[in-house]
């Protein structure tokens, strides 16, 4: 097996990953490799499937075809809604600031039970003013209805290792599978550490309110951390020191753009995985397509008006040493509606941080069940390790 040098991040959004390469894959591995040797000196060029779907084709190519044993359980994801069976858990936050111990308590773990039972929850009562949700939404529609050639302006340099801005995912493996989706990446917190020159300029409130949104979500980021850590045990604001606290927990959204499929029966809009970050929120625009794998089966998320999807990921997990799940999922395409979703990943510094059970949550009877690792370190492990379950260990 050969792999790529490359950052966290790349490695993150683009899963650059080739092995075993047969006489047929020489012409990825080659492209790759350029890209590699040659870096800013090249542009790859990378199909916009916006434009794929535009074009009017009636199969897609096959670059987008998932594996056989994946088709198997692919449907019609307005079907999969409709159907009964266990639901994600929908958790009113109302009462998490009572003053009132008891209610405040009540609360915290209806929070706790749904992380440990599930690893996601619809949030509702959140404190985010829907008005402002609703800002962002347009916000990122507008951006993107403009022509690929006006979102183009925008586009990344994935080989010259600048990831932020306007993409789409490249080939994750060496038969060159992809993704039905575009995207717009970018750090929008600490305030300190954003790079607005790559920032959309149409609309022209598109800085102001996903700024503000933002700083909403980080104070909300606060809120769940604490009542994760009391509900191990811990002091309130254990977890969050844990994960860099103000200072150092990065705040990254991707915009996910999911345009209509003339074939979604065979393709995926994201691939089945589970988040490296310490949390996710995720907004959409009330179109299904998130999937999580539950008790053995794919059960599609309805869609829960006014509320804040949220995931715990990977890094939550390892520091509770398993309490908290983080969940396998993957998202569905389709051929009536345009899915967009806006995914924001708080997670902690790449090198700084040693993830780790902590130790008041290690005994004899339930020993450690990750080795400490950086957050880089896990990304990297987690991409190139031979089974690809999509499951931390």
């Amino acid at each position: 097996m050969q792999n790529m040098s490359l950052t966290p991040s790349q490695l993150w959004l683009n899963f650059w990953f080739v092995e075993e390469l047969s006489r047929d894959d020489q012409r990825i591995w080659f492209a790759i490799v350029v890209v590699k040797e040659i870096g800013s000196e090249m542009s790859m060029v990378v199909p916009r499937v916006e434009s794929l779907a535009s074009s009017g084709i009636k199969r897609i190519p096959k670059e987008y075809v998932r594996p056989k044993e994946e088709l198997e359980n692919i449907g019609n994801v307005f079907e999969e809604e409709k159907k009964e069976g266990p639901q994600v858990p929908t958790i009113d936050l109302t009462e998490i600031d009572s003053e009132d111990e008891v209610v405040r308590g009540k609360c915290r773990e209806k929070l706790k039970k749904a992380a440990q039972e599930w690893g996601v929850m619809n949030l509702v009562n959140h404190g985010i003013p829907q008005e402002l949700l609703n800002k962002l939404r347009k916000a990122g529609e507008t951006f993107f209805s403009l022509p690929v050639e006006e979102k183009e302006k925008f586009a990344n340099e994935q080989a010259s290792g600048q990831i932020q801005g306007y993409g789409s995912k490249l080939a994750n493996n060496a038969s060159g599978q992809l993704e039905w989706e575009d995207y717009f990446f970018h750090l929008i917190y600490p305030e300190e550490k954003r790079d607005l020159s790559i920032w959309p300029t149409t609309p022209a409130d598109y800085t102001e309110v996903t700024s503000e949104y933002a700083k909403q979500l980080r104070k909300l980021a606060t809120k769940i951390l604490e009542a994760l850590s009391i509900g191990l045990g811990l002091e309130g604001g254990r977890l969050e020191k844990e994960v860099g606290g103000m200072e150092e927990l990065l705040l990254q959204l991707k915009i996910n753009y999911y345009p209509i499929c003339p074939q979604p029966e065979l393709a995926l809009g994201v691939e089945a995985h589970t988040d490296v970050s310490s949390l996710t929120f995720l907004l959409h625009n009330m179109v299904p397509g998130l999937q999580l794998f539950y008790e053995g089966k794919w059960i599609t998320a309805k869609c829960v008006p006014n509320s804040i999807f949220m995931h715990i990921g990977d890094t939550i997990e390892i520091l509770s040493n398993g309490k908290y799940k983080s969940i396998l999922h993957r998202g569905l395409v389709n051929k009536e509606k345009v899915r967009i979703s806006w995914a924001v990943f708080c997670e902690p510094h790449k090198e700084k941080i040693i993830l780790q059970p902590l130790p008041e949550l290690v005994t004899e009877t339930e020993p450690a069940r990750f080795p400490p690792r950086t957050f880089a370190q896990h990304i990297h492990h987690k991409l190139f390790r031979k089974d690809q379950e999509g499951r931390p260990n």
